[in-house]
């Protein structure tokens, strides 16, 4: 079993994600994240916003809606350029995006040039020469507005949540009156209608986007880059994922979005197909707001009072997802020892990203120690998010807790009856220290950073 066999079947069993709409057979690539899962994701949005927006003076939060005006995805350049190239098999029917036939880098970039041939190339699957002409698919998904289904009450679901950012600039900068250079942060949903979705969360038709748009004076874009290129970078690293399971790759010209002047991804090293986008930092220049300024007839440019300049913001984006980066941590944390029970699976997530800080585990299910033992969880609760088990035996309990990546086990003996004092073990190293109920919660918060 490889890793991601290993982090599907973890996800499931241990209440990280299910697949979404299962015992109906589920919805293809959609998922639920379940009670560990929700705290995971929670946690990496929460540690993202506190370095993107609570650790620093010029960024502001914003929650822009889903449904927008249909003329924002014109003006934005995705209801003509959001488009997949796509082939069929006549013979077994699948279906393919040129760019994942052999020479797909080759074909797109004769897709662009309008001479793309895939006659002489066989199936993936099959391997017959029965591939059809390529075909354009927009993939963002249209719904309706109002009772009438036509084309005048046309609106799609979002597939990115900067656009949010770009049409409430003037709203946001005149509100906080902030200066040039700033930026907007946003956590949303965000949905794309992938032909070949796949390799569980890494890609899916819903997906949350933490989004960053940083806005600066046209001279500036350059240096900006390279700093939030760095920083979101350190993020990661600072995060529990090892330097070597990162890389950044420098998009080429020819394969550059229509709105980018330059673009770098952060790539993870996931377990299919090596390393993948986790993040993109793109340099924008002033195609968002110029665009919308455009089509919008509202005047975007910014007014510097100190310079009497004139003029409309380039714009450096951050763009990761919660979904995405939450597999990422969760493939990097993954790790498997010796023990004198077999293997000991442990999941060595950053303590700020973990599910549960803290598990509150009486030593056996003992009558005379429930009541100490839910007092003990009781008084952890309102610090820290904590669970509390009793089924099976000790070591048992602790191997799960491991597995789910919890960084503090307490346990309440027979001894604590009487000297008033618990053991805390600690997940990585398990080494385990006694200390007075009356100061747990502080001797916890020690062992615990914030991130």
């Amino acid at each position: 079993m490889d890793l991601n066999e290993k982090i599907v079947s973890l996800a499931k069993r241990r209440g990280f994600v299910f697949p979404s709409s299962e015992i109906y057979g589920g919805a293809g690539s959609t998922w639920d994240f379940g009670p560990l899962g929700v705290e995971l994701k929670n946690n990496v949005k929460r540690a993202w916003w506190r370095a993107m927006v609570q650790l620093r003076e010029d960024v502001v939060g914003l929650d822009a809606a889903i449904l927008m005006h249909p003329r924002v995805w014109e003006a934005s350049g995705h209801v003509e350029n959001f488009i997949d190239p796509l082939v069929d098999c006549r013979e077994c029917k699948h279906r393919f995006r040129i760019d994942d036939l052999p020479g797909g880098e080759r074909l797109i970039d004769a897709w662009r040039a309008g001479d793309v041939d895939v006659s002489s190339l066989g199936c993936p699957v099959c391997g017959k020469k029965t591939l059809t002409v390529p075909r354009r698919f927009n993939l963002m998904f249209k719904t309706f507005v109002g009772p009438m289904e036509d084309t005048a009450s046309v609106a799609w679901l979002r597939p990115e949540t900067a656009q949010g950012i770009y049409v409430d600039f003037e709203n946001v900068q005149q509100a906080t009156r902030r200066r040039i250079p700033f930026g907007i942060a946003q956590i949303g949903k965000a949905f794309r209608n992938e032909i070949t979705p796949g390799n569980f969360l890494y890609r899916s038709l819903e997906f949350e986007q933490m989004e960053m748009q940083y806005f600066v004076h046209p001279g500036e874009g350059a240096a900006k880059f390279e700093e939030w290129r760095a920083e979101r970078m350190r993020w990661y690293t600072a995060y529990g994922i090892p330097e070597g399971k990162l890389r950044f790759r420098e998009h080429a010209p020819n394969e550059l979005a229509h709105y980018a002047k330059r673009a770098v991804d952060i790539e993870f090293d996931y377990p299919f197909g090596g390393f993948k986008e986790l993040e993109g930092i793109h340099d924008r220049g002033d195609w968002d707001l110029r665009r919308h300024s455009e089509y919008s007839g509202k005047d975007l440019s910014y007014f510097d009072d100190l310079t009497q300049e004139k003029f409309i913001p380039n714009v450096v984006e951050t763009s990761g997802g919660a979904d995405r980066g939450t597999f990422a941590f969760l493939l990097a944390a993954y790790d498997e020892e010796p023990d004198k029970d077999g293997t000991r699976v442990v999941l060595r997530l950053h303590p700020a990203l973990a599910p549960y800080k803290v598990a509150v585990l009486p030593l056996s299910k003992n009558e005379k120690l429930a009541p100490l033992a839910r007092e003990v969880w009781a008084a952890v609760r309102p610090h820290f998010m904590s669970t509390f088990d009793e089924a099976q035996s000790i070591g048992r309990r602790y191997r799960r807790q491991d597995e789910i990546g919890t960084p503090l086990c307490v346990t309440v003996d027979f001894d604590s009856l009487e000297d008033k004092q618990v053991t805390i073990r600690e997940r990585d190293s398990m080494a385990q220290v006694r200390v007075p109920i009356a100061e747990l919660a502080e001797r916890i918060r020690e062992k615990l950073p914030i991130g």
